[in-house]
């Protein structure tokens, strides 16, 4: 396991790298410049705000020194548009809001949705089957800038119950919301995942054998079911944990709590580059980080992936 374990994370730092470089030259092939306006700058005006950010550097120079200071220091540079902020700053005002409720939207679509498909399986073809089934669907049908408006009208507009917005600390009022607009599809997903993997895995003859020899029933899925089930279950937990955070752009958007999806939207819209190349960087190695852990828990899981 050790072993494996040192040659994944081996792995993952060059795609940090490549991803890093990738979005480096992506966003300097962008139409623009993150002076760009409908009033054109002077010519000298435009010339000393390019050496005030470095942008006067040859491209390998600007590269170099990005590249040196996310390494050595973790500064992802200057904002363009905010005098007083750099990126560092702006991500770490929305981070921990996005992280708040996109950890709580994953740990209620993953408790919800792999209790459902669990217990559609074990009783399978009766009324919770077809009940589980069906909440499922439409868990699936309904994505979060769906599920928005849905809640904003129905909680804030016409029953009163809850605010329509905002963050104020993070307060439970606050939270019920966006946790519940940003998991829905994603139980759905993992209910349906779980309920085909529980019944592939009881089908199996070695389960037939733990029967036949007698055993109890919660025994036989505690002990014999329960661990190869959850195996395509985790497989897919990795990406939704990614997906959530990611995904939280249009919760940011809906319901203004200030998180990071906010400001990469903001930032697209005012050519804030750095920032939106900061984001983005962050967003791709969560995705890196993520995906080895699940890839850690996978072999944990099943041995047989470690060879």
């Amino acid at each position: 396991m050790l072993a494996y374990s040192i040659r994944r994370i081996l792995g993952a730092v060059p795609t940090i790298l490549l991803l890093i470089i990738a979005s480096f030259f992506l966003m300097q092939v962008a139409p623009g410049g993150p002076f760009t306006s409908e009033r054109p700058l002077p010519p000298q005006v435009l010339a000393n705000l390019e050496a005030r950010y470095g942008l006067d550097q040859p491209l390998w120079k600007q590269l170099w020194d990005y590249l040196t200071n996310i390494v050595l220091y973790f500064d992802f540079g200057p904002s363009f548009k905010f005098k007083d902020r750099d990126v560092n700053d702006i991500i770490a005002s929305g981070l921990p809001i996005s992280l708040t409720y996109g950890a709580l939207s994953f740990l209620a679509a993953t408790t919800v949705g792999v209790a459902l498909g669990i217990a559609a399986a074990l009783r399978h073809n009766s009324w919770i089957d077809y009940l589980a089934v069906s909440l499922g669907i439409a868990a699936q049908a309904l994505p979060n800038f769906i599920m928005g408006p849905i809640l904003i009208l129905t909680f804030t507009l016409y029953l009163g119950w809850l605010p329509g917005g905002g963050w104020n600390g993070g307060q439970w009022q606050y939270l019920i919301m966006p946790v519940i607009a940003l998991s829905t599809s994603y139980m759905g997903s993992i209910a349906r995942i779980t309920r085909s993997s529980m019944l592939e895995v009881l089908n199996s003859n070695y389960i037939r054998t733990a029967r036949a020899k007698g055993l109890p029933d919660g025994l036989v899925i505690w002990r014999h079911a329960l661990k190869p089930t959850l195996l395509p279950v985790i497989s897919y937990l990795g990406p939704v944990f990614v997906y959530v955070l990611t995904g939280s752009v249009f919760v940011d958007i809906y319901f203004s709590t200030g998180g990071l999806g906010q400001s990469y939207v903001n930032s697209a819209l005012s050519r804030d580059y750095s920032v939106l190349l900061g984001v983005t960087i962050l967003y791709g190695v969560l995705t890196v980080a993520v995906n080895l852990l699940t890839d850690l828990a996978y072999a944990w899981f099943d041995p047989k992936i470690r060879y």
